[in-house]
């Protein structure tokens, strides 16, 4: 083949230099041409006869080599010509067989931020790429791509279009979502608010499908992103917490649920803040019905509050607080001790809380100690109360650099020491308010003293009676004292209340009475003195002056001017005639008047003030 090769090149270049054989310049063209054309044909016959006169008469022999890398495959085959010549053939292949492993320099390991933003890119863009060909997925694209560079009028005026020229687009319910997506990815409170209505309708339109959880979560989260500190405006914070509860309680299946969770325990943590701090406020005016609910609102509606042993330790102050007012007060010891002993078992009761449910928390020894001064037993929690409160406390974040100058810089609320476990509450419990209370202290007031023992009466000898006084006693018997009521408890000075009824301290010597007597008289309107008519006034002084002379008839009022705020030009002193019969000009006086002509005081006249 390669003689016959180059026979036919000799063969050209021997035409191509005899040029003058030819007639014409055209001539050695079309001659080449043909030639070209007939050398062709010849090289295929020939190659064909090559390819058919080489029969196998022997059996060929084949052998297989796999590599070493286990993907490579050598095949040596042999067969025998009608010559009686061995010609043997190699092929080598691609194969797909294990092998050695590859070593670590050959492997590509992604990273974890990697791994999270292809799993990004595939949650939002899950249709890229899937019929790219179709007019309204070409403007779905096209909107995602302007969206991703913060172009977010085009983009919502792409989907927008998209909607409306292909209403039964299988994207429709995508782009929608898109549309309050760029509503919220853009910002502001103007662009919240209408993503917000946005996220809704999407819900209202397609409640089955689960992006509705996913914008069921954006609606908290908008609210989340403007809630404020605890002591400003906690509006935000109430819409955030309600709509993070529905998330959970509608779509209890969804993915978002471990996410929507936390959000909410840091919302619960705000709110709880908030009643802790204003619960703070009252305690220092001293309060204790207002501390005592805000104090109980916290505890029954955010056990997972990052401060709840703080919580419980002022709740037990409060109710301690309680119990030394009555205690110095100067009333009956048989009531007196049944409210100290209420008060004060309430009291233990939150610091044995303490003690048992938050046995890790950072204010543990400040409720022992207070056990320990009220002499009563501390007790020992068990191995699961330990263990559940340490893996509250190891829960929670500690304070950082970065999470002090966020909180610096962004005038976020403090979320830092959130609870990561535990399930926060869905449903508020009934809240503890004050005036409610204040009811019960009065009912545990009267029912501690008005179902005391009576004092005894005191014992009366023959000669301290006379018939004569005997005889209206037992004719008309003594009518009881009245029972001590809530609104007649003094102050500790011993001053006496606000209220009408009044009571006070007996003197010893004027009625004896035994260890048990009550040492109050009840005060009663009495009659005047001279037979007069009763006294209804409780002993106040009428208003007014003592003689209740009538007041003197007023005076009627002058008559107005006809002439009203009417100034008169101030009058200049006559000119003085001199001895020559020329008039001279009036003294300026410049303490009257300010003026830039005439010259300031000299002298004596400008030490005298006058």
């Amino acid at each position: 083949m390669r003689e016959a090769d180059g026979v036919q090149t000799s063969v050209i270049k021997d035409l191509m230099q005899r040029r003058s054989f030819f007639p014409t310049v055209h001539a050695p063209v079309l001659a080449g041409m043909a030639v070209a054309m007939v050398l062709g044909i010849s090289a295929g016959s020939v190659r064909a006869q090559s390819q058919t006169s080489v029969p196998t008469t022997i059996p060929p022999q084949s052998q297989t080599d796999i590599s070493s890398d286990g993907q490579t495959r050598t095949t040596t085959s042999t067969a025998t010509d009608s010559t009686g010549k061995q010609v043997q053939s190699v092929t080598t292949s691609r194969t797909l067989g294990r092998g050695k492993k590859k070593s670590k320099e050959d492997k590509v390991v992604q990273s974890k931020d990697t791994k999270k933003s292809l799993r990004k890119g595939q949650k939002t863009d899950a249709l890229a790429g899937i019929d790219a060909k179709l007019p309204d997925k070409q403007l779905y694209d096209k909107a995602l791509v302007a969206m991703k560079k913060g172009h977010y009028d085009v983009a919502r005026l792409d989907l927008q279009t998209m909607l409306n020229t292909y209403p039964n687009s299988e994207y429709q319910m995508r782009a929608k979502l898109a549309v309050a997506d760029s509503w919220y990815k853009e910002g502001g409170t103007a662009a919240l608010t209408q993503a917000e209505s946005e996220y809704a309708d999407f819900r209202v339109f397609f409640p089955n499908v689960p992006e509705a959880a996913e914008a069921q979560m954006r609606i908290g989260d908008i609210y989340f992103r403007q809630m404020d500190k605890p002591d400003r405006d906690y509006a935000k914070a109430l819409h955030s917490e309600e709509e993070y509860r529905r998330m959970l309680t509608d779509y209890p299946d969804s993915t978002l649920v471990p996410q929507a969770k936390q959000r909410l325990r840091e919302v619960q943590e705000v709110l709880a803040t908030r009643e802790n701090d204003i619960a703070s406020y009252y305690a220092t005016h001293e309060n204790w019905a207002a501390v005592i609910a805000r104090y109980q609102t916290v505890i029954d509606s955010y056990p997972l509050f990052s401060h709840v042993d703080d919580t419980l330790i002022g709740l037990g102050d409060a109710y301690e607080a309680e119990a030394r007012f009555f205690r110095a007060s100067k009333l009956p010891e048989s009531g007196k001790a049944k409210l100290e002993k209420l008060y004060d078992d309430q009291a233990a009761e939150a610091y044995r809380k303490v003690v048992l449910e938050h046995s890790a928390a950072p204010h543990v020894e400040d409720a022992r100690d207070r056990l320990a001064a009220m002499n009563l037993p501390i007790p020992e929690p068990t191995r699961e109360q330990v263990a559940a409160s340490e893996a509250m406390e190891n829960s929670r974040s500690t304070y950082s650099i970065a999470a002090r100058a966020k909180l610096l810089v962004m005038h976020t609320p403090d979320t830092v020491t959130t609870a990561r476990i535990g399930e926060p509450t869905l449903v508020d419990p009934k809240p503890t308010l004050a005036p409610t209370l204040v009811r019960r202290a009065a009912s545990d007031f009267n029912t501690a003293f008005n179902n005391a023992t009576p004092a005894a009466p005191a014992p009366a000898t023959d000669a301290a009676i006379t018939p004569a006084a005997a005889e209206p006693a037992a004719s008309a018997p003594a009518k009881p004292a009245a029972p001590l009521a809530f609104e007649d408890l003094p102050s500790t000075d011993g001053a006496a209340p606000a209220s009408g009824s009044t009571f006070t301290a007996s003197p010893a010597a004027a009625t004896p009475s035994s260890g048990n007597s009550l040492g109050v008289e009840i005060l009663t309107p009495s009659a005047r003195v001279g037979g007069g008519a009763p006294d209804t006034s409780g002993g106040l002084k009428p208003v007014g002056p003592p003689d209740a002379a009538p007041l003197p008839t007023p005076e009627k009022a002058g008559e107005a001017p006809d002439r009203l705020n009417e100034i008169t030009a101030p009058t200049t002193p006559a000119q003085a005639p001199r001895a020559d019969g020329k008039r001279t000009k009036p003294e300026f006086d410049k303490s009257d008047e300010s003026s830039s002509k005439h010259k300031k005081k000299k002298g004596l006249k400008k030490v005298n003030p006058f």
